[in-house]
């Protein structure tokens, strides 16, 4: 049998995956086999919105995709195959223009947010907390989220009575945790529809109110702010407004506490994959731009990363959405199975890579005038 001659394109691949000690046709997990020979150049003609696409199409395979993306980012190879025309493109779309302006703002909320609560309530912990749990003492997902809330909690010095606002508030597992176990009054606001009548449904009862809103419609007062999973949102037009906002509303000897998926290099838009069918206009803010944005207006308090337990977590969401497949199966079909895994175990092994970091940073109005006692762990949850 005569063998099939490689392309320049596959060639190239070939070497610049062995850097990452990834062979193509290899036996092991993080290996990947290439069923479609066109998924080279597609790749090089589009970059990682081409690796994603040719994923889901059925292209290529790998047993273990999360840990096929820590190898590729921990040898920074994302940063070799660049300046694609879609990449270029949408540089130049984020530098002239706001892509989460107020027109575009409900696009996240009715793509992902509202893609059905049944998936959530399945892939998700009890509470719904679709964020990065906090893994130092805990051995389930349960158990994570609980100290993650907790933690929280005791970072804004929460006691009955007290006003609490959380910006991006999701099914509502921050403000029905801070009412239960500290007695607030809390406002949560969101802009997906299913995330309000669910949040509604799990918080009846309570001093909990869920609202529809977005945050630049925010008046009011309120003794604390939290926004958890909500700033990658926001785009980088649009922190300095965010934080001026969040200040306005915020008592003057109030705590903010800001928890956000961060990355170590400063960019204007996100990954083009994960716009189109994960997080649409979604962005990752850096040190830099972060900083700039509470200058003149906050005490930067205390800052805490703990990206190092969202792999654990996505991994965690991903065994029970793999679990709960066959119930899930009839209302999402083959497509979205692939997709949604490729969006989690890659997510997870950009974790792992130190590609991406989770931080919590505590912000206070510069007219406070008490000091403050840095938590790194919630106190015994029962």
């Amino acid at each position: 049998m005569r063998k099939v001659a490689m392309s320049t394109s596959q060639k190239y691949f070939q070497t610049l995956l062995h850097d990452a000690d990834i062979i193509i046709g290899g036996n092991r997990p993080c290996d990947i086999q290439v069923k479609n020979p066109r998924f080279f150049e597609r790749v090089l003609a589009v970059g990682t919105l081409g690796l994603g696409e040719s994923y889901m199409d059925g292209w290529w395979e790998c047993e273990a995709l999360d840990e096929f993306f820590c190898k590729v980012l921990q040898r920074q190879l994302n940063r070799t195959i660049r300046f694609n025309t879609v990449d270029i493109c949408r540089y130049i779309q984020a530098w002239l223009h706001n892509r989460q302006n107020r027109r575009r703002v409900k696009q996240v909320g009715e793509q992902h947010y509202d893609t059905g609560n049944d998936l959530f309530s399945l892939m998700l912990d009890k509470n719904m907390a679709y964020s990065c749990g906090y893994w130092q003492n805990a051995s389930t997902l349960d158990e994570a989220q609980d100290a993650k809330l907790d933690m929280i909690c005791r970072k804004l010095q929460l006691k009955p009575g007290m006003r609490l606002l959380d910006i991006g508030c999701g099914w509502g597992s921050m403000v029905r945790y801070a009412a239960e176990k500290y007695g607030v009054e809390a406002v949560g606001i969101t802009v997906s529809e299913e995330q309000v009548q669910l949040a509604r449904e799990r918080c009846e009862g309570l001093q909990v109110e869920i609202r529809l809103q977005d945050y630049r419609e925010l008046k009011g007062k309120f003794d604390a702010i939290v926004s958890v999973g909500m700033f990658e949102h926001v785009g980088y037009k649009n922190y300095r407004t965010f934080m001026e906002i969040v200040r306005k509303i915020l008592n003057d000897n109030g705590l903010f506490l800001l928890h956000t998926i961060a990355t170590n290099h400063t960019s204007l838009n996100g990954d083009p994959w994960f716009d189109k069918y994960i997080f649409p206009n979604g962005m990752l803010p850096s040190a830099k731009q972060l900083t700039s944005a509470i200058e003149h207006h906050y005490v930067l308090e205390d800052w805490h990363n703990f990206g190092v337990y969202y792999d654990q977590t996505l991994m965690a969401w991903f065994q029970n959405f793999r679990d709960n497949w066959p119930k899930l199966h009839r209302s999402y079909g083959d497509h979205f199975y692939r997709m949604w895994s490729y969006y989690l175990l890659c997510m997870a092994g950009c974790f792992r890579a130190r590609y991406l970091h989770v931080w919590q940073v505590v912000l206070a109005p510069n007219t406070r005038k008490t000091g403050y006692p840095s938590i790194r762990c919630p106190a015994c949850i029962t």
